[in-house]
C-alpha cells in the first residue's frame, strides 16, 4: 500500500492510503518514534479513523429504516483505501473516500469522508469532513484512535508514567462489557488537583475507560520525571483511553470521539443511538483535533 509523507525541520510524518491512517510521527531532533509501531503482538494498528460507528453495536447490527445492517466494531473506513486528492506542499495533505456498492450493503447512505493532516512545527492537526451526497439525511459517528509509545524510547516503565488532564477534578469513566457494549460499571480517575493521574498497571484490566460529558479537552502523557512529551487536544464530547488488558503493551491510546458503543440492551434505530450525528443533503460535518509533541 502506498505511503505519503509530511515533513518539516522537526518532524517526519507518514500516512498510509489504507484508512488514511497516521503510521509514524518521528522526531528529527532526538530520533524517537512517538506513534505506536503496530506490532501485531499487541495491536496491529497505529491510529485508525473510526467511521461510520465508534465502538460496537448491540448484536452486531444497526437498524436503518427498519432493516438491520451488520457492521463490525469501529466501522469499515479504517480498512478501506482512500484516494489522496490534494497535497499542496510537504506540510499538508487531504484524503477522500466515497461510498460504493460494497459500503451500501452495510451502510445504505451516499457519503464522502475526507481526512486531512496539517503539520505545523511540533503539531499535527487532523480534520474530518463527512459530506452528505445523498438525497436524505445521513446518520453516523466518527472518532480517532491514535496510539502513542509509552514508555517513550524504552525510558522507564509504563506504570511510572502519568496522564495530565486540563482539569483539577476527578474524571468519571464508564466501562464496556464482554461484548463491547457500555455497561453500568464505572469508576473515577483520582486527580491530584493539578491534573495528574498516575498510570496504574491495572488501569486497563477491564478494557477502555470511556470519559463522557466534556470532562476534559486536553490529555498529555508525562514521563516518570513529570515532563510531558505528547498532548492530544480536542473539542469532542467524549474520549477513550485504552491499552490492551494484561499484555503489558508499550503504548497508550487517547481517542477523541463523536460517538461510542451502544449501551447494553439498546434496541433503537441509528437515529436513536447516543451521540448520533446527522446531516442533511449537501451538508458537511467538520471536526478536528491535534497531536503536539514536546521534544
Amino acid at each position: 500500500m502506498q505511503k505519503f509523507y509530511l515533513e518539516n525541520l522537526r518532524l517526519k510524518v507518514v500516512i498510509s492510503e489504507q484508512g488514511a491512517e497516521l503510521c509514524s510521527i518521528l522526531s528529527k531532533e532526538n530520533g524517537h518514534e512517538y506513534l505506536w509501531n503496530a506490532d501485531e503482538t499487541y495491536w496491529k494498528r497505529h491510529a485508525p479513523v473510526l467511521f461510520p460507528i465508534v465502538g460496537s453495536l448491540n448484536k452486531g447490527a444497526v437498524n436503518i429504516d427498519g432493516t438491520y445492517y451488520p457492521m463490525s466494531q469501529h466501522g469499515f473506513a479504517r480498512d478501506m483505501d482512500f484516494k489522496m486528492v490534494k497535497q499542496p506542499d510537504g506540510k499538508e495533505i487531504l484524503f477522500r473516500l466515497e461510498y460504493n456498492e460494497e459500503t451500501l450493503k452495510n451502510y445504505p447512505y451516499k457519503f464522502a469522508l475526507e481526512i486531512g493532516y496539517k503539520l505545523d512545527g511540533y503539531k499535527i492537526e487532523t480534520t474530518w469532513r463527512v459530506i452528505n451526497l445523498d438525497d436524505k439525511e445521513i446518520h453516523f459517528q466518527i472518532g480517532g484512535h491514535p496510539a502513542f509509545m509509552c514508555p517513550l524510547a524504552k525510558q522507564g516503565k509504563q506504570s511510572e508514567y502519568m496522564l495530565n488532564f486540563d482539569t483539577d477534578k476527578n474524571l468519571k469513566y464508564s466501562l464496556l462489557n464482554s461484548e463491547g457494549l457500555l455497561s453500568s460499571e464505572g469508576g473515577e480517575l483520582e486527580n491530584d488537583g493539578s491534573g495528574l493521574v498516575k498510570i496504574d498497571e491495572h488501569m486497563f484490566d477491564k478494557d477502555a475507560l470511556i470519559i463522557e460529558g466534556s470532562q476534559a479537552s486536553k490529555v498529555t502523557i508525562c514521563k516518570p520525571d513529570g515532563m510531558s512529551y505528547i498532548t492530544v487536544g480536542f473539542e469532542a464530547p467524549l474520549f477513550g483511553i485504552w491499552s490492551p488488558a494484561g499484555k503489558g503493551a508499550p503504548f497508550i491510546c487517547i481517542e477523541p470521539w463523536y460517538g461510542r458503543a451502544d449501551r447494553e440492551g439498546f434496541a433503537g434505530n441509528i437515529a436513536e443511538r447516543e451521540y448520533d450525528n446527522c446531516i442533511k443533503p449537501s451538508e458537511t460535518f467538520e471536526k478536528s483535533y491535534y497531536i503536539e509533541l514536546e521534544v
